[in-house]
Order: C-alpha cells, then sequence, then structure tokens
C-alpha cells in the first residue's frame, strides 16, 4: 500500500461528511501542541497519524490508516479494524467481516464510504467489509460518540471508510503491489487450491497548477480458505436422562473467494472558494464454496437412543458409545455468492471569506446479490429402512465427536444418489436448491450551510438537512431436486465422479465426492418448485423514506490556559417506513402493503476540556437510536399446524416496528505525549428505553389456507398463536475501556523503534431480549475484548506481533435455507504477525517487501450447546495462512 503525504487531521473532527476537509481549521486545532504535517513514511508515522486523529477529534474517535491496513496481518478491512478498543470481530468461513462494537452486535452500528450511507450485501443493514479491498481505503474513522451532522449514525457506532484526496495528498505517485497466499490445511476438496494471490495498483496525480486531482485505484483477489468442520445436531437425552449427540452434519469446505475492486475520485477546485469531488467504487464479488461431509442421524433419528450400545457416562454426558443400524447420508452440496456494489458521490463545497461555507452532497449506492445454495443427497437407498446400515462409534470431547464406521461411503456401486432417509415425503427429494436474491439501493440528497461566527463560545453554526430514500428486497426461489427420469435412486454416472473426499479428520474416512451443480447442468437433477407459505414468508420488500434536519453549533471557548471544545446540536429524523409481502388471502397469495410513519428528535452534546499539560477530559451525551433488521420488518408470516394443540401458530415480520432507542452518555480521560503516544481511559453508558424483542400473542388465521393434509374438522379453533417482532423495554449496557499507543524511544532511547498499541475494554450488559425475563447476552456482546500489536521499525526493517482476544459471546450462523441461527462461541485468541523489509536506496529504491502470517496458533472457532462447554456444536478449523508480497512504489 502507498505511503501517503497527508494531514495528520484528514478527516472532519466533528463529523462532517461528503467532503473530507482539513481539521486543521476544525475546533479543537488549537490544542497545544499539535502537529501541523506528518509524512506518513511508516508503521510508526501511521500511528501517530491516528493519535493526531483521536486527541483533536471533538468525538471519541478510534482511527486507522492507509498504513495499517496495507501492512497489517489482514484478510479483510475488519481485521484490521477489530484491532481498535472496544471494537471485535466474528469470523466467518476463516475470515473477519463484519465488525461488533461495545457489545452490540454488527446491525447496532452503521457504515459509511466517505461519509455517505451504503448499501450492504447481507439480508439487513451490516456491511461486510470483505466487499471493500484494503488496498482502496486510506483512512478508517469509528465514531463512538454521536454528532448531530453525523448522518447515518449507529447506537453503538459509526464505521466511516475514507479514500484518498488527491489535492490534498499533493503529488504524483504510482504504487503496485501484489501477494501470494498459502493456506497450511491443504487442498481439503477435488479441485480445490490452496495457493492464491492478490495484485492491486494505485495512481494519484494532479494536473492544472494543483487545481486538479485525480485518484484512481484498482485490487483484485484470488484466495482460497479451506476448513474442517464438526456439527452436531444437538444432544438428545437417553431413557435415563444422559445427553448424548443427536446426530451430525459435518464438512470439509472448500472456498475460492475473487474479489475485483475498483476506486476513483476527480476533484476539481477552480478558485479557491469552490471544489467539487467526484467519487466512484465499484466491487465485484464471488463466494464460491464445496462443502462435503456426511450427515449421520443418531440420538435424534428414527430409532432415537434404543439403538445406542455400549455408552460411557460422564457427569451426564455420554462421551462414548455406538449407534447400530445408522443410514447415513453422504451430502455433496454448493454455496455461491455473487455480489456486486456499486457507489458514487458527489460533493460541491464553497466557501467565502465571511465565513460561509455551504456544501451540497449527492450519493447513490446499490447491491445486487445472489445467492444460490445447492444440496446433494446420497446413500444406500431409497427411504428410511431400505438400505445397509452401519455400526457407528463415537467418541465426544470438548473438541467434537470423532467416530468409527464400517461401510466404504467411497463405493459409488453402495452410495446411490436418492433421498435415503425420506426426507421428501411424497417428493423424491435427491436434493434442494436454493435461489436467494436481494437488492439494496439507497439514494441520499444532503445540502448544508454553516457559518463562523468568530467569537466564542460558539465558534460555528451548522445547519443541513438530508434525504436518504433506501429499498430492499429479498425474493427467494425454492426448489426439490429429483432425478429427471423419475427414478428414486440412481448410480452416479462415471463421468461426475471425483477424487474421493478425505474426513479422516473426524473418522469417517473417504466419501463418494462430485460437483452438485454438474449434475443439475447436466440433466441428471430436474428442479421441482417449492411454493409452500414457509418459502413464499421468507421474501420482503422494505422502503424507507427518511428526512433529517440537524442544527449545530460548534464549542470554542479559553478558559484560562485551557480550551474547551466541543459541539452542541439536535437532530429531527423523519421517517416513513413500508413492508410489503405476499399473504395468502383465501385463495391465492396476494401482496399486501403495510407500514408507519414516526418523528425522533435526537439531541446531542460533546465537550472536549484541553490542558496545556497535554491532558483531555471529555464528555458526551446524546439520545440515540438503531433502526429494526429489515427482515425483521417484513409483512409477510408463515405458519404450521400444531397437532398437539389443534391449532395454527405461525411467526413473522412487523412493518410497524419502531428503532431501539438509547439515552447514552460517554467520560473519557485521555493523556497525550505530542502525537506520538497517549492513554486513556473510556468509559460509556446506554440506557435502552427500547428494545425488539418477539413475542407470541393470539392470532386470527381466519381466511388462511390450511396446511397439506389438515381440514377444518383437525382444528379446536381459527385462533391460533404467531411470533412477531414487537418493541418493548430494553435495559442498559455500560463498559470501560483502557487504550493506548506508546512509542518506548520516547521513553528510553535504548529502545528507539520499538512500541505498542492496543487496548482493552470491559462490557456490562443487563438488556433484557424479552419481557419480564433476566437480562442474558445480546448477540455480539463479549464480556472482555482485549488486542495489542507490538513492533519494531527502524533501518528499514518492521517487525509485528498481534493478539486479538475476545470472551464467549453469542454468535450468529447460517443454518438451514441461508437462515440465521444463534449460538453461543467459546472464547478465543487470534495471533498475526508480519516481518518485513523497506528499500531506502539502491537498486530496490521505494521496493517493499514483506512476509505475513495469520492464525498463527491455528486457532478454532466453537460453538456450544447452551452454557455447556463439553457439548460442542461446531468445531471449525480453518489452518494457518502465510502470504508473501512486495509493493513497489514511483
Amino acid at each position: 500500500m502507498i505511503a501517503p503525504t497527508v494531514r495528520a487531521q484528514s478527516a472532519s473532527s466533528d463529523g462532517g461528511q461528503g467532503q473530507q476537509t482539513d481539521t486543521s481549521n476544525q475546533d479543537g486545532a488549537t490544542a497545544p501542541g499539535a502537529v501541523e504535517d506528518i509524512i506518513v513514511t511508516g508503521f510508526r508515522q501511521s500511528l501517530e497519524n491516528a493519535v493526531a486523529e483521536k486527541r483533536l477529534s471533538n468525538q471519541v474517535v478510534e482511527s486507522v490508516s492507509a498504513e495499517d491496513i496495507g501492512k497489517l496481518p489482514d484478510a479483510s478491512i475488519a481485521e484490521s479494524i477489530a484491532r481498535l478498543p472496544g471494537l471485535t470481530s466474528q469470523r466467518v468461513s476463516g475470515r473477519s467481516n463484519q465488525i461488533s462494537i461495545r457489545g452490540f452486535a454488527p446491525d447496532f452500528s452503521t457504515t459509511l464510504l466517505n461519509g455517505r450511507e451504503q448499501t450492504s450485501t447481507g439480508d439487513n443493514r451490516a456491511v461486510e467489509y470483505d466487499q471493500y479491498p484494503s488496498e482502496v481505503i486510506n483512512q478508517v474513522l469509528v465514531y463512538k460518540t454521536a454528532d448531530a451532522s453525523l448522518i447515518g449514525q449507529g447506537l453503538s457506532g459509526t464505521v466511516d471508510l475514507r479514500t484518498i484526496r488527491p489535492l490534498e495528498y499533493g503529488k504524483r505517485v504510482l504504487s503496485i503491489g501484489g501477494r501470494g497466499t498459502y493456506a497450511d490445511l491443504g487442498k481439503l476438496n477435488a479441485g480445490s487450491d490452496d495457493k492464491g494471490y492478490r495484485v492491486n495498483a494505485t495512481y494519484v496525480d494532479q494536473f492544472f497548477n494543483d487545481t486538479l486531482g485525480v485518484s484512481l485505484a484498482a485490487s483484485y483477489l484470488h484466495e482460497p480458505y479451506q476448513i474442517q468442520e464438526f456439527n452436531s445436531w444437538g444432544y438428545a437425552q437417553t431413557a435415563d436422562d444422559n445427553d448424548v449427540i443427536g446426530g451430525s452434519k459435518s464438512y470439509v469446505t472448500s472456498t475460492v473467494l475473487k474479489r475485483m475492486g475498483l476506486q476513483g475520485t476527480v476533484e476539481w477546485q477552480p478558485t479557491p472558494q469552490l471544489k467539487m469531488t467526484l467519487d466512484g467504487f465499484y466491487s465485484d464479488f464471488n463466494d464460491d464454496q464445496v462443502k462435503r461431509g456426511i450427515e449421520l442421524p443418531l440420538g435424534y433419528g428414527a430409532n432415537g437412543t434404543s439403538l445406542l450400545t455400549g455408552a460411557t457416562v460422564e457427569d451426564g454426558l455420554v462421551t462414548s458409545g455406538t449407534f447400530n443400524d445408522v443410514e447415513g447420508v453422504v451430502r455433496n452440496d454448493s454455496f455461491q455468492r455473487k455480489a456486486k456494489l456499486y457507489s458514487f458521490g458527489y460533493n460541491t463545497t464553497w466557501h467565502d471569506d465571511n465565513g460561509w461555507t455551504a456544501q451540497l452532497d449527492l450519493s447513490y449506492s446499490r447491491t445486487d446479490r445472489q445467492e444460490i445454495v445447492l444440496e446433494s443427497y446420497s446413500g444406500t437407498g431409497y427411504g428410511a429402512g431400505n438400505g445397509a446400515t452401519d455400526d457407528i462409534g463415537f467418541t465426544t470431547s470438548q473438541t467434537g465427536t470423532v467416530f468409527t464406521h464400517t461401510l466404504d461411503y467411497s463405493d459409488p456401486s453402495l452410495i446411490l444418489l436418492t433421498d435415503s432417509l425420506g426426507w421428501g415425503g411424497d417428493t423424491k427429494q435427491a436434493g434442494y436448491y436454493n435461489d436467494r436474491d436481494i437488492k439494496d439501493e439507497i439514494n441520499q440528497y444532503r445540502l448544508e450551510v454553516e457559518k463562523e461566527t468568530f467569537g466564542s463560545p460558539i465558534s460555528k453554526v451548522r445547519f443541513g438537512m438530508n434525504y436518504t430514500k433506501r429499498t430492499k428486497r429479498l425474493t427467494p426461489t425454492q426448489y426439490f431436486l429429483t432425478l429427471a427420469d423419475g427414478s428414486s435412486e440412481a448410480v452416479l454416472p462415471d463421468q461426475y465422479r471425483l477424487d474421493p473426499t478425505s474426513i479422516t479428520y473426524l473418522g469417517l474416512g473417504p466419501i463418494l465426492s462430485y460437483d452438485p451443480r454438474d449434475l443439475l447442468y447436466g440433466g441428471i437433477y430436474s428442479r421441482v418448485v417449492n411454493n409452500s407459505n414457509d418459502v413464499v414468508s421468507t421474501a420482503f420488500r422494505v422502503q424507507e423514506d427518511v428526512m433529517t434536519t440537524y442544527l449545530q453549533g460548534n464549542i470554542d471557548q479559553p478558559i484560562g490556559a485551557s480550551t474547551l471544545t466541543g459541539n452542541i446540536g439536535v437532530q429531527a429524523v423523519f421517517t416513513e417506513q413500508k413492508s410489503s409481502g405476499l399473504v395468502y388471502n383465501g385463495t391465492t397469495f396476494g401482496e399486501v402493503m403495510r407500514g408507519d410513519n414516526y418523528v425522533d428528535v435526537l439531541p446531542s452534546l460533546n465537550l472536549s476540556l484541553r490542558l496545556p499539560t497535554q491532558w483531555v477530559f471529555r464528555v458526551a451525551v446524546a439520545r440515540q437510536m438503531q433502526r429494526p433488521r429489515m427482515d425483521d420488518m417484513r409483512a409477510a408470516n408463515k405458519y404450521s399446524y400444531n397437532a398437539a394443540e389443534g391449532i395454527l401458530t405461525g411467526e413473522g415480520g412487523n412493518p410497524y416496528l419502531r428503532p431501539i432507542r438509547s439515552n447514552s452518555a460517554d467520560f473519557t480521560v485521555e493523556k497525550y505525549f505530542g502525537n506520538t503516544g497517549y492513554l486513556a481511559i473510556q468509559t460509556f453508558y446506554k440506557d435502552l428505553k427500547s428494545f425488539v424483542y418477539t413475542q407470541e400473542a393470539p392470532f386470527d388465521f381466519s381466511g388462511y389456507q390450511l396446511p397439506t393434509g389438515i381440514t377444518e374438522d383437525d382444528l379446536v379453533s381459527r385462533i391460533g398463536r404467531n411470533s412477531v417482532p414487537v418493541n418493548g423495554d430494553g435495559g442498559s449496557i455500560y463498559g470501560a475501556e483502557l487504550a493506548g499507543t506508546l512509542q518506548f524511544g520516547e521513553l528510553f532511547g535504548e529502545l528507539d523503534g520499538f512500541g505498542a498499541t492496543g487496548g482493552l475494554s470491559y462490557t456490562k450488559t443487563k438488556i433484557r431480549p424479552s419481557p419480564g425475563t433476566p437480562a442474558e447476552d445480546i448477540p455480539g456482546y463479549s464480556k472482555w475484548v482485549a488486542n495489542g500489536t507490538v513492533f519494531f521499525e527502524k533501518w528499514g526493517l518492521n517487525v509485528r506481533g498481534s493478539v486479538r482476544y475476545r470472551s464467549s459471546f453469542v454468535g450468529e450462523l447460517s443454518g438451514f435455507g441461508a437462515q440465521r441461527v444463534r449460538r453461543r462461541a467459546r472464547d478465543e485468541t487470534i495471533v498475526d504477525a508480519q516481518i518485513g523489509y523497506d528499500f531506502k536506496a539502491g537498486p530496490f529504491e521505494n521496493v517493499s517487501v514483506f512476509l505475513q502470517g495469520q492464525n498463527l496458533t491455528d486457532e478454532p472457532f466453537v460453538t456450544i450447546n447452551g452454557d455447556n462447554q463439553r457439548e460442542v456444536i461446531d468445531y471449525q478449523t480453518y489452518g494457518r495462512r502465510f502470504l508473501a508480497g512486495a509493493s513497489l512504489r514511483f
């Protein structure tokens, strides 16, 4: 990554959006000891950049610059952001792609690009960061407190990704780079890779006496990920009330991640008073997974635990034994996710010599995503009890369960294409096809006027209006896969057979392997559409029209030798939301549209007392809100027959759902050592006045079509129950963060070049996810989060080691039909390292070489059954990753 020459204060210190500005002209820039210019030439200087950003900001903010992202071990921007104090991430498929801030799930924060709201590739609002190449991002700002002029802010925090401003950069540069990647788990599936690469280039230049600036960046990634996974269905109970593994669905997964990212900026400043900026970003993302394994029905199988023999029990858990007559299902599945993200922004800023500034900002963001999950089933015969069975021995421990077996699951004459357990009922289901199409679109228009007062305590007054229109829709299309000739079972044709896949890490040996997509495209499978209510009810289309007006005064007041800076302001947010979906009207599915409108008034205050001794004391109070998940706002609901009670029960969305609202307060104490380092204690308290939880209530199903096979005589009443998300009391969450950056050479000359940066966070939650219930952990919450980097950088040599730790948390995983599933995850510690050398002179001048190692301790991702540490649900091993590369700067 290039090492740009920038102002240390490269983004607005008071939350301004759209056009990036030099904060040396912002409130707080008069702080004693402020540094005007910093030449960023390495990791040490990039840390100084972050220290200056934090010091001069009027909000509680964390930041990371291009040098951090470009040179620290990272699979995505999320890896680097997760090292900031109070932030952490959850790994998915071996890489971090979403961020939790201060104990909240990713849905409680928002992400901006150059100050503008962005669409997401996920089902909801949370941005997945692997969509953004780190090479095209110059700086990341994480605002932890509210600001009246910050549009689209989240409740837990706001992440703003910033690209290079070519006029501010100030000189011509061309940088190219590349690196190779190696995954040490090897090639787990036939046709997969354990090696990949990434290449990138950046060009920045200025023309016409530095009145026109251009920056262009491109990045292409082609990298593999390999995963060994144990997954349990859960834990059944024996006749003696002991827990035993209920079943296993374990895979080896091979992923190829391809991404093309393009970014460009054109700045034109025809006069000193007028500047126009055009930004563009494009990402083409393809995540292609192949998953192969065996599904074993054990304690939850058709015979329950009656066929369990030789059981060994330890403290209420069957740790070993044998299940007899097991019919396993060989799985060959594929998961393909394609997404294209478009983002454009235009900004015009004008100012005069009398302190007036006006700004117009227009932006558009769009995401098109298609996700196809193809499941394929094989077994020894069609239907339960009709094929060869196996005796499955098992041993359960805190790393999952390993097995013994007798059948050869790689024998194509034994393992047939079929529905071996009769999952399809009357449909001879040999697989399943789930196509989920998501469109997300944001149009944003903003006008702002500000006036410097040239006085105190209010140094500047800012007024603005912002209109945002967002539309997001999910369209699911699902099919049963049957054999095209109508038969119940078939031998896999020779031309589709691949080398057997080894799952010996679970003791199950090789299995029959093929690409299910080849069978579908080759005419072996036919698709039978599934139009059941369960499918139709997951679709949604949500539209939000939001008008935000804001008024803010910036504070700059000398108090003796100290200075009080900050801002006071208020937002008025006018929201109209609509949700449409398909609901059965008695004869067919018809579209309904429901919605609501409401107003939120959000005052905020940020104060920073800056002492001449380089101490800064900050206080921030605000009313904040976070809009609900979009799938929670869907209009449709699904339902089924409850045979035990003779009624219909269902679940759905709530188009009248209101935001989660909080009264928030922060207090921080910071001690700075120039711009080379700082130590800080940051505390926060959020009193959630409302929350979203699921509530079951009586519901009239009159007019709804009865499920297949159910008649009116089966119903006690048409009055059943329906579970929907509703607003209710929330609770509180509070915590403290210790953060700091120290360059040891400032303390002891002998240690010049050595330093450390990091943080430790403690968070306590008293949020009640359901009314009248005790407080419990919400998704994304970890009580303890710690991260740290120790480095040496001198004489062109740079060496770093980084550690990230988070305590146990409730994570969100993808379940059946790509629906979210929440599970308790164990604590984890991730260790990364890097060594590199920058050539300062000679024939290799301006060349940098580096070697990186990720997940060096091979830390697994583990989820458990409730709080029982011995009952593992998921045990995923990602292996270590090694990267070697070089960059050249002209």
